[in-house]
């Protein structure tokens, strides 16, 4: 099978060996694996966040046998299914990538990273992928009780496969349970305590925060979609099923988000005050102060953020309160302390794009738990449209706080053990490492403009049944497979008699 991305790579490769001023081997391998994984981390948490949904509107379905459950079930399933596809097909290079890009990397740290990935292999992705096939073909084939359990079994196949990449991603921000050894004089870490090295002390924060992350983004998701639907036919009763329920998730992770993510923070104080530091723009040790609100006050301040040259609205004291649990006082280790430190200004906008959404998102449950207390949740013009503007922005918010996460960590690939400058090939030259940076950003744009297709022609298609028109067959003909997976529609083969 002909590879596409290295296929690409050797075409654009001598297109680019006379260019000047390329990328060096490690800007640019943190850029295609940074780009890689910011596409595939929105099909992971479309998996992660959509699974309670199918559950429950599974479990709606089978339990009231309600047709109104089993349009959103069949609807959500069939996002599901195609934002599998995605995220297998944007997961896969990821791993290659350890040995193309970073063999150092994959050579210190391989005994601690290879397990937990092959498990989320062999444990979660298979058990993932059986049982969505279950739930794609089998509601008329088996039963009521195994279709539900298949729904239950994709769930946590879904929840599986976020578990074991959490704890290797956890690992590198608080790496416990090795030791560090000499192998064919290449020094690597050996695993010593697995449990200690699984359940490090960043991976509960990490993975609570993540998995919630998830489904705030998809109750976004279901309630602008459902928003839409409404928008155009107020009286459809399963997408004010889908919009109640939404709103009702949504009121419970946003805040619990803010109060955990408070928690978190002090968390990251403790075992990386670079991190936090970075996160604050607080150069000086000392007192700190928390902006709620920063403006850059020229060009430059946009890049080098600091209390001297931002306009801001800040609590006194309340960055040291909060990252020590208590003490306005409390001293809080700067930026300057450190001879190398991450890019600040990344970290530091991304942090308060990531909390100004958080609390936008808390006010949009209130809101809504507000209107559907009024009996008029589906009536308001304006709630509607604000969700329907607020589609995508969960999604944004969870890849802003990622990469506060990740690069927060810089110069580090694993904290305080190995620099990610050191992890980067040696044998990787400037022009090979642009050339498939460039390669990837491509193929990645080529697979969201297919993703978003679909979904066009998902929503296309539930909209017509909405608003009670024919469905056009040709619609689905353009999508493999999805004629299979609606009712009603019947391949012409099988109409002509043919196997």
């Amino acid at each position: 099978m002909v590879d596409p991305v290295t296929t690409a790579g050797a075409a654009i490769v001598p297109a680019l060996a006379t260019v000047p001023g390329l990328l060096s081997p490690e800007l640019a391998s943190r850029m295609q694996f940074g780009w890689t994984i910011s596409v595939h981390i929105l099909f992971a948490a479309l998996s992660i966040g959509l699974a309670p949904f199918i559950v429950a509107f599974t479990w709606k379905d089978v339990r009231s046998g309600s047709e109104r459950y089993a349009r959103l079930r069949e609807f959500w399933i069939r996002i599901f299914a195609v934002g599998f596809v995605m995220g297998t097909v944007t997961g896969i290079p990821m791993s290659f990538q350890f040995g193309t890009n970073f063999p150092r990397f994959a050579e210190l740290s391989g005994e601690l990273i290879g397990g937990p990935l092959a498990f989320e292999a062999k444990m979660a992705f298979f058990l993932e992928a059986v049982f969505l096939g279950v739930l794609l073909f089998g509601r008329e084939r088996v039963s009521d009780r195994q279709y539900l359990l298949s729904s239950v079994l994709v769930g946590v196949g879904a929840w599986l496969s976020g578990f074991w990449i959490l704890v290797v991603n956890a690992w590198m921000q608080t790496p416990r349970g090795f030791e560090l050894v000499y192998r064919n004089g290449q020094q690597v870490a050996e695993l010593t305590d697995p449990v200690a090295a699984f359940l490090n002390p960043r991976f509960p924060w990490l993975f609570v925060h993540m998995m919630n992350a998830a489904v705030i983004s998809v109750a976004l998701l279901v309630a602008g979609v459902a928003a839409f639907f409404l928008w155009r036919e107020r009286e459809s009763p399963e997408w004010q099923s889908a919009l109640r329920i939404a709103v009702a998730i949504l009121l419970v992770t946003a805040p619990f988000q803010a109060v955990h993510g408070d928690a978190y923070a002090r968390h990251v104080e403790e075992t990386q005050p670079q991190k936090f530091a970075a996160m604050e723009a607080h150069y000086d040790t000392g007192q700190a102060d928390l902006h709620l609100f920063a403006i850059p006050t020229d060009p430059e301040s946009l890049t080098d953020p600091r209390a001297e040259n931002l306009w801001t609205i800040s609590l006194p004291g309340v960055g040291s309160y909060l990252a020590s649990g208590g003490d306005a006082d409390a001293r809080v280790m700067g930026l300057n302390e450190y001879e190398e430190n991450p890019p600040v200004a990344i970290v530091f906008w991304a942090f308060r794009f990531m909390v100004g959404l958080g609390f936008l998102f808390i006010g949009l449950a209130a809101w809504g738990a507000l209107l559907a207390w009024r009996r008029s949740l589906t009536d308001s013009d304006r709630y509607l449209r604000a969700m329907m503007l607020a589609t995508p922005l969960g999604f944004l918010a969870m890849v802003t706080g990622w990469y506060v996460t990740e690069i927060g960590r810089q110069p580090w690939v694993v904290q305080g053990i190995q620099r990610t400058d050191d992890a980067v090939s040696t044998s990787l030259g400037s022009t090979e490492a642009t050339a498939t940076l460039v390669a990837f950003v491509v193929l990645y744009v080529l697979l969201l403009a297919a993703f978003a297709y679909v979904l066009k022609l998902l929503i296309e298609t539930e909209l017509a049944r909405v608003e009670g028109r024919e469905v056009d067959p040709s619609v689905w003909n353009r999508i493999p497979l999805a004629s299979r997976l609606t009712p009603g529609t019947r391949d012409p083969a099988e109409e002509e008699g043919e196997p």
